[in-house]
């Protein structure tokens, strides 16, 4: 299929109905770098979401995306719902780039995914769009059957009146209702009318991606391409001195050698030739910018900043130096280090761009379409409404496209406008992904706690020493001149009564470029807390469940329900088990959602082992339970592999250490557990998914951990690199 073909396609209408919607976005707020939005092309308006073919498919227009968390089909689920139609004739498409028709409200107008925010700012919008879509049909049929619009049904993608006998399809109907004006308010099914919604409904993207039929960025090969891969400087900040490229040039199959901003970029007319050419280049480097400082030099000052008191983010429950200094209060420190982590998802960075004749056109896994199609524009001197892109599916992310600086939009475009009029295929390998910067940052926790003489936590102190992930990038502004709160998110607002308590956070500077990670703050957050919690729970000769039960505030139910549900269903009788087994808890609420994990660990030769985990999460509305729980086991996963194996470490002169999967460890399946989940029923507004799952697995297995071995974790990853 070609990609690019079907989706101009898909623009210029196609046959049958192609919904257009104007919808109400709350508390939108375009950014200022989108202040250039480019111009819809004709015909169709801003927020165009379902397309009706005469062969009565549905076409979903889902504007995340899709990387293996589930938007294509939870959001088609909701649009596919208020219409009535039936799962069998639903397709999914990727939206292309543009704010004004598919931004999201969550991220200020700007159209992008991130924060497990696909489906919570999706549920009503794409709900209204299938709601009039059904409306538009239903007053088509009855103009053509000459009977009121009352008396019609619409069921599993038919459309119905008793009375006649008549009876059709959707697309049928398509054309008579594109003329109509959508009404301006769709009534919407109540929860008890349902049919898709709450149901394991098959995944549109799956028998395309096991078949091989789904393209990706690395499947696009058209005519005259240039493969290109850029020689990035060894250590961060440094910058070209010179280049000798003669070598280069004499590969076979290598084009041209130039000097961009981000390095030296080959082009060639095959990979193995562009490989070839950048492994003969010659080049030399100042340093002279470039963050040089090694690992255990970094490691020290993150230390020292989390021993200053930092901003102070949170304060209340009284004074903290008297609680702290009371009269038969003992006093309970530590501190937790945690490593700089790579994404590391099995698809590398790559993207296609095609110049010339004053326009151009890419093609990528892009996650923040609206930073990068600015950034493309402005690279190439172009107006926005001469840059188009098109939103590939990306063989995972985990924040890795996320790029606040679109910094490979950038890097792509920097290579277009260099080579000239053209195709140019931009290729990451494995080693520039794990060498190549934007991790999550270095942080590190200092606490400090009092218990009385009953056991009763009376005062909790948390100092987060890290980077601010959002100043220096364009969504600077989402800080209003304050602190940077995914920093230290997971660390406040906690629904624990832990007498007076204090958060503060001092922010480090490196030169190592930063990046959103899976769960964001919460996944060091919510480990140093939930550890921290669980010893001071120990010292007082408290249960680790019945414990947080026992401290938990009774403004919110939910955070009980899940803690309640997880010790059920892993029949909790303590945390020391039989037979050499141990059991450890964790609780987190990220991302609006409600997660608590028991797991059972043991000993394999002096390293942690999970054989179990179950589940309790409360993410509202359940769309798609197949999702929801795919997307725990997932979390499990990939936490499991942060929390045992991974770090990214800065050798001699800040050279990154790791290369590949060998040195940057993953979990292997084996070492993959049984996980169970159970989800709560709620009616609340839907929450994300993606990210939830991961934050309280590496403390529930540190906390095993401690029981088993008597150890308590400190510092991550439990096992160093190489470890079986």
């Amino acid at each position: 299929m070609n990609i690019r073909t079907s989706r101009r396609a898909f623009l210029s209408g196609g046959a049958g109905l192609v919904l257009a919607l104007t919808l109400p976005v709350p508390g939108a707020r375009v950014l200022a770098q989108e202040a250039a939005a480019p111009a819809a092309p004709a015909p169709i308006p801003p927020n165009a979401f379902i397309r009706i073919a005469a062969d009565d498919t549905v076409t979903i227009i889902v504007k995340h995306i899709e990387f293996g968390q589930g938007p294509l089909t939870g959001l088609a689920t909701l649009a596919a719902e208020e219409l009535d139609a039936d799962w069998s004739q639903i397709r999914g498409e990727l939206a292309p780039a543009n704010a004004a028709w598919y931004g999201n409200a969550v991220l200020g107008g700007l159209q992008g995914t991130g924060g497990s925010t696909a489906l919570p700012s999706s549920f009503m919008i794409m709900r209204q769009a299938g709601a009039s879509v059904r409306a538009m049909l239903v007053q088509a049929a009855a103009a053509e059957w000459g009977v009121p619009a009352e008396e019609i049904t619409v069921a599993k993608g038919r459309i119905s009146h008793a009375a006649s006998g008549n009876e059709s399809g959707f697309g049928a109907f398509a054309e008579a209702a594109a003329a109509l004006t959508p009404p301006a308010d769709p009534v919407l099914k109540t929860p008890d009318q349902w049919v898709l919604i709450g149901t394991d409904l098959h995944k549109l993207d799956t028998d395309q991606k096991t078949d091989g039929q789904a393209i990706f960025t690395l499947d696009q090969y058209p005519d005259g391409v240039q493969t290109v891969v850029v020689a990035h400087p060894p250590a961060f900040g440094a910058t070209v001195a010179s280049v000798d490229d003669g070598a280069a040039l004499a590969v076979p199959g290598v084009l041209a050698v130039r000097q961009i901003p981000q390095g030296v970029a080959v082009y060639a007319s095959n990979t193995f030739a562009a490989l070839k050419g950048r492994a003969a280049l010659i080049v030399e480097w100042d340093e002279t910018n470039a963050e040089t400082r090694d690992d255990a030099a970094l490691s020290a000052m993150t230390a020292e900043a989390a021993r200053k008191d930092g901003l102070t983010v949170e304060e209340e429950g009284g004074d903290l130096a008297a609680a702290l200094a009371a009269e038969g209060a003992t006093l309970h420190e530590a501190e937790f280090h945690f490593p700089f982590l790579a994404h590391a998802p099995l698809e590398t960075l790559d993207g296609l761009l095609t110049a010339g004749g004053g326009k151009a056109h890419a093609s990528y896994g892009s996650q923040f379409p609206t930073f990068d199609h600015q950034t493309i524009a402005q690279v190439l001197g172009l107006e926005p409404v001469d840059v188009t892109l098109d939103v590939m599916l990306a063989g995972g992310s985990f924040g890795r496209r996320a790029q606040a600086d679109s910094h490979l939009a950038a890097e792509l475009a920097e290579i277009a406008k260099a080579g000239g009029d053209g195709t140019y295929k931009l290729m990451w390998t494995r080693e520039d992904d794990l060498k190549g910067g934007y991790y999550r940052p270095m942080s590190a926790h200092r606490f400090r706690a009092a218990l009385d003489a009953d056991g009763k936590i009376t005062a909790w102190e948390n100092v987060v020493a890290t980077q601010s992930l959002l100043a220096g990038t364009p969504m600077e502004p989402f800080l209003q001149g304050g602190p940077d709160a995914t920093a230290f998110e997971g660390s406040v607002t906690l629904p624990y009564d832990l007498g007076a308590r204090r958060i503060g956070w001092e922010q480090t500077t490196t030169g190592v470029p930063v990046l959103w990670w899976r769960s964001v703050g919460s996944t060091h957050t919510a480990f140093a807390v939930e550890i921290f919690l669980d010893e001071l729970l120990a010292a007082a000769g408290k249960d680790p469940v019945q414990g947080r039960l026992d401290l938990l505030k009774p403004d919110d139910p939910r955070p009980r329900a899940v803690i309640e549900k997880v010790a059920q269903m892993a029949n909790w009788q303590g945390p020391q088990g039989a037979d050499g087994k141990a059991y450890g808890m964790a609780y987190a609420k990220s991302f609006g959602t409600y997660v608590a994990q028991i797991v059972e660990v043991e000993d394999r030769g002096g390293a942690p082992h999970v054989t179990r985990v179950w589940c309790a999460v409360d993410c509202g509305v359940p769309v798609n339970p197949n999702i929801i729980k795919a997307q725990m086991e997932g979390g499990v996963g990939f936490g499991l592999c942060a929390a045992l194996f991974n770090q990214i470490t800065l050798g001699q002169g800040g050279r990154v250490q790791e290369s590949n999967y060998d040195s940057y460890r993953m979990l292997r399946i084996g070492e993959m557990p049984d996980v169970q989940v159970e989800i709560i029923p709620s009616t609340a507004d839907p929450t994300g998914v993606g990210e939830p799952g991961v934050p309280p697995i590496g403390p529930a297995v540190a906390n095993a951990w401690r029981v088993l071995t008597g150890q308590p974790v400190r510092r991550l990853p439990m096992l160093q690199q190489g470890t079986v």
